[in-house]
């Protein structure tokens, strides 16, 4: 088909029905078909449609010549919300992903400084990270609306923590992890333990630079989903645990819960340091 023949508007319409990874691939064939896959018509669609109101949530304001370029440059994490939240969006497809930071989470006993222990840490992008010093009750918990979220996108929900050379008493029982939204709720046990390397290089699948640790899932008779998952390193130097997973409808004013507990045992645990909650699509 000759370009030359199609209207620049109707070429860039049909772009936008692609996604941004088709569309750099398509800017390739061309200089031409590279200026139409650049306008700004075409990524426009790209973006979240309430991208302005993120826009006047970041931290530190930016501006762009051209909205592929605010396209990328969202496409790395920024602090929004006066540094509380971090939001990126996911490269191929504009699907949003979120950080919440320590300070946005409910943490029992976190106000208490025999308990927990606020402090900055430098492998943090958040001001502070919050580091048990030693209790016997150990609950975390968070709330985010899903229409912060992309819609008809599955999304996953990671505790994003460390452990402190000190840490004890966290692998003593298995701690059970929960995500509900409306009537549906993904829960399981899970083992705070450091991972062993050699065991986790074998069993670990590496997908787009990020390693996956294996989890195996039940269904039950009433649609909720139980699974067993291990701690995974992260590429920022921080280690992950899934807590589990929804998928995201759109359109609804619904909170997602989720958290992380273990409160049957008696014995004192220390030594996790929490960074956040992240909620990101899954690939």
């Amino acid at each position: 088909m000759n370009l030359d023949l199609l209207p620049e508007d109707c070429f860039a319409h049909i772009l936008s029905f692609t996604s941004p990874r088709d569309a750099c691939c398509t800017s390739v064939v061309s200089s031409v078909v590279r200026s139409l896959a650049d306008l700004d018509t075409v990524w426009e669609k790209f973006l979240p449609s309430d991208y302005p109101e993120i826009l006047s949530r970041i931290v530190s304001p930016m501006t762009c010549s051209s909205k592929k370029e605010l396209f990328l440059r969202l496409c790395n994490p920024h602090l929004i919300d006066d540094g509380r939240k971090i939001i990126s969006l996911e490269k191929s497809t504009g699907k949003k992903s979120y950080v919440l930071s320590s300070r946005e989470l409910s943490i029992s006993w976190a106000t208490n400084p025999l308990y927990w222990s606020w402090k900055p840490h430098q492998q943090s992008r958040f001001r502070e990270v919050v580091e048990l010093r030693t209790i016997c009750w150990l609950q975390i918990n968070g709330k985010f609306n899903t229409q912060m979220l992309s819609p008809r996108t599955d999304y996953g929900v990671y505790l994003i923590f460390k452990f402190a050379d000190r840490a004890h008493g966290l692998d003593t029982l298995p701690s059970e992890v929960s995500v509900q939204v409306g009537n549906f709720k993904t829960q399981g046990k899970v083992y705070l333990r450091r991972q062993d390397k050699s065991k986790q290089a074998v069993e670990s699948v590496c997908f787009l630079n990020r390693m996956t640790a294996p989890r195996s899932r039940t269904q039950g008779r009433d649609g909720s989903t139980s699974y067993s998952s291990a701690p995974c390193d992260r590429e920022d130097g921080w280690t992950e645990i899934e807590l589990g997973s929804f998928y995201n409808q759109g359109g609804a004013n619904t909170e997602v819960e989720m958290g992380l507990k273990e409160v049957t045992g008696e014995h004192l645990k220390g030594g996790l340091i929490v960074e956040g909650i992240e909620i990101r699509p899954n690939s």
